[in-house]
């Protein structure tokens, strides 16, 4: 299985800058995805998500298959047509949310039978329902295995099981995803913060042969320096010639130094999830517009960007429509999130490409302010 032409373009150290080809566009590497959970970034169009960069969104199996149905977006003519998104979509398989938000009864070998969050109907995920859903109903370009996520910390010996039945997943997903030639198929690696167990993983998913692979069950509560000792190995044990996707990560810092450690792709809903809440990501850290200092503040958040969220508006006049609790609110500030995360990954694939990626990564560390509860302060 070949998979989507991705081409290297520049290295330094682990760091890797590319470019993954599909039918629906080029997504240039390394890649952030917005997270667009039921059919939507949240708060924003979808000409508002173009404007700041993004070359490829992230869809959601669950959310989608219980409202408005998967079965549904497919009469609608797809997730790209429904939504009005023409470039890449990626599709997590469900597994994640059904782990954290659903009500599980059963996780058997078969599948995982949960009860919906929304109204408590009944529900059963297997890896061959996962597939129909997002290759076949809601039509996205990169797919995802069906895994079993554990939280951290976890036992080695759950931690062992997890990864070996999502292994076994990840076989049952690549059989009823089949060969395609407009969409591709990911797998994930599995194993906690185990060096033999994520080992393990990888082998056995390239045993199997998918067209990208994932590095899940991270950003789970370990912390962000396990997750970087686990990243100083797990990217390393995934083929070379194929993405690497990083599964919800995260804060800018935490991106900065899997991209050092040569991941390629990754989606988190933390820059929507901040602007709704009136916090916004800077070069110098994130900011809650919540702060009194901001009340008379007539500076945008950032002059020198494209995106008008950023360029526009004052911060007096943020922190007015956040305290106001207005609409607007929310929406300026996860655009201008959203096209920090995008310019964040822009200026990564320049260092990387001009050999300055360690320096970069410093310079980066040195300016970002600790996160907190009062994030201004």
């Amino acid at each position: 299985m070949a998979g989507f032409p991705f081409a290297i373009a520049a290295t330094d150290g682990k760091a890797r800058a590319g470019l993954l080809s599909t039918p629906r566009g080029e997504i240039r590497t390394p890649a952030f995805m917005p997270v667009g959970t039921a059919g939507t970034v949240k708060a924003l169009t979808v000409d508002q998500v173009t404007a700041t960069g993004a070359d490829i969104i992230l869809g959601n199996t669950y959310h989608l298959m219980l409202r408005p149905t998967a079965e549904r977006v497919k009469r609608m003519g797809g997730l790209h047509r429904f939504m009005r998104w023409e470039r890449p979509i990626l599709t997590d398989s469900g597994g994640f949310q059904v782990m954290s938000l659903g009500k599980i009864s059963k996780v058997t070998e078969e599948a995982v039978t949960f009860q919906s969050h929304i109204d408590g109907s009944r529900h059963v995920l297997s890896p061959e329902r996962s597939m129909e859903i997002q290759a076949d109903l809601l039509g996205s370009d990169i797919v995802m295995q069906l895994d079993e996520l554990v939280a951290l910390p976890a036992t080695p010996e759950r931690a062992a099981e997890a990864m070996r039945r999502s292994a076994r997943w990840g076989q049952r997903s690549k059989n009823a995803f089949g060969e395609r030639d407009v969409q591709n198929l990911f797998g994930i690696q599995q194993g906690g913060l185990d060096p033999a167990l994520r080992r393990e993983s990888a082998e056995r998913l390239q045993e199997i042969g998918f067209d990208g692979y994932a590095i899940g069950g991270l950003a789970v509560g370990e912390g962000h320096q396990a997750m970087c000792e686990a990243l100083d190995f797990a990217p390393d044990m995934l083929p070379p010639d194929r993405p690497r996707y990083l599964m919800g990560v995260g804060k800018p810092i935490d991106i900065v130094e899997a991209v050092y450690r040569g991941v390629d792709m990754f989606d988190c809903v933390l820059p929507t999830r901040s602007g709704r809440h009136g916090q916004a990501w800077t070069w110098d850290g994130p900011i809650n517009l919540k702060n009194a200092r901001f009340a008379e503040d007539e500076a945008p958040l950032d002059a020198a960007s494209d995106v008008p969220a950023s360029r526009d508006y004052s911060k007096a006049y943020l922190h007015h429509l956040v305290k106001s609790d207005e609409i607007l609110g929310q929406v300026l500030l996860s655009w201008h999130n959203l096209a920090f995360f995008q310019a964040l990954m822009g200026q990564m694939r320049t260092a990387i490409a001009d050999g300055t990626m360690a320096a970069f990564r410093a310079a980066f560390a040195a300016r970002q302010r600790p996160t907190g509860p009062d994030t201004s302060a």
